[in-house]
Order: structure tokens, then sequence, then C-alpha cells
């Protein structure tokens, strides 16, 4: 990974065009290729990214220099650098990945396996689907064969729907996805949580774990 602190604006030129003014900045290059631009303030979201498979051309330009990121569908992010301040590298190796808590795991199991409990005719692509701020749950079609990305929780918080949210603003840079639509997944959802949710067009879905899991029928209860 490499770590470069820089006076730099940023234009964004896709799908949307985006412009940052001259500012002090992190720029983070991963070993995946995915290059992520980062302010002091805000939020740990990044200002602006270019998700992999993507390339970066390194050009020097007066007393700076220019970089240009490009992806499979030639959208551009281009960092034109006036000073820098640090610049390193450094081998993170590889990493684990995030454990998750055993029921919050076996509910990502179970719904992958009886992926049809979100829809009929619904189809799983795969679970642990790699982004470069982190797998989503589960990505998978509809019955219409649109793009779904689940986020699965044991309880559903505000978190949870930001955390897709962001998943679903990467994902849908991807033209083979786009467009993608989510679906938050949890045993409970708090209402907060759903507010916001239906607030950015994302779904909610109660995911009952007995159910999954084989231990209880609803068609035999009274209530």
């Amino acid at each position: 990974m490499r770590l470069v602190i820089a006076q730099c604006s940023v234009d964004y030129a896709g799908r949307l065009a985006a412009h940052l003014p001259t500012a002090r900045r992190l720029l983070i290059v991963k070993a995946d290729g995915s290059v992520l631009v980062h302010s002091d303030g805000g939020s740990y979201k990044p200002l602006n990214w270019m998700s992999p498979p993507c390339t970066l051309r390194e050009e020097e330009q007066g007393d700076g220099y220019l970089w240009t990121v490009t992806n499979k569908a030639g959208e551009q992010l281009v960092i034109t650098i006036e000073e820098v301040f640090h610049d390193t590298a450094h081998d993170l190796g590889i990493d684990p990945g995030l454990q998750k808590d055993g029921v919050e795991s076996h509910l990502q199991e179970l719904l992958a396996e009886q992926i049809e409990t979100l829809g009929k005719g619904w189809r799983l692509i795969r679970r642990e689907y790699p982004t470069p701020i982190g797998p989503v749950d589960i990505l998978c079609r509809d019955a219409e064969g649109a793009t779904v990305a689940v986020e699965i929780k044991r309880r559903g918080e505000i978190d949870g729907v930001e955390q897709l949210t962001r998943y679903l603003d990467l994902l849908n840079r991807d033209p083979l996805l786009a467009p993608v639509r989510g679906v938050f997944a949890a045993q409970e959802i708090k209402p907060q949580a759903r507010v916001l949710a239906t607030d950015r067009g994302i779904s909610c879905a109660i995911l009952d774990y007995e159910v999954l899991r084989g231990m209880d029928d609803p068609s035999t209860r009274l209530f």
C-alpha cells in the first residue's frame, strides 16, 4: 500500500463529472490497484476513488505531478499534485478478513443457500463479493436479472445502512453490474435504520434464523 500526502486537486470524468479544488489530502494506492482520495475532515468515506481493475499513470508536470487513473470503462480520476509532503509504501501482507460472529456468519451462509427467501426466481452470484472497501455479504440477481447487493446483520442499525450505501456506490460504477440495488437483511431492524434505508432506495428484509435453519415451520404457527 502506498500513502501519499500532497497538495492536490482532483477531477473525475465518467458518467458524472466532479471536481475537488486544491487542498492537502491523503492519496492511497492499494495493492489491488484501487486509488482513494481522503481528507482529514468529514467521514471515513473517501472523497473520491477509482475501483479496480484500473491503471495509474504518473507524469511530471511543472514542479508537480499528474496522476491519471483509468478504469476498464474509460472513466478517469485525474489528480493534479502541486506539492508532495509524504510518500511511502508498505507491504501489508494478506489480510485474513473480517471474522463475523457465529450467528451473523451463519445467517449469511443460510441465506446464500436459500436465496429465494428474498424472492422467487432469485439467483446467487457469490458470497463475500470483493470491493476495495470490503466484501459485500451476498451478491445476487432478482427474478428480472437485476443485480442486488445484500448486507446481513443480526441487528440492523444505521451503521449497517451506511455500509451498504458505500458498497452500492462502488458497485454501481461497474458497468457489468450496474444498476445495483440494495437489500438490508437482519433478524431485527431498528426504526431509524429502516427510515434511512427507505430514503436511500434500499429494501429491508427480516430474517428468521430458526426458519432458515429448518428448526421452525411458519406454516404450522397459529399466530
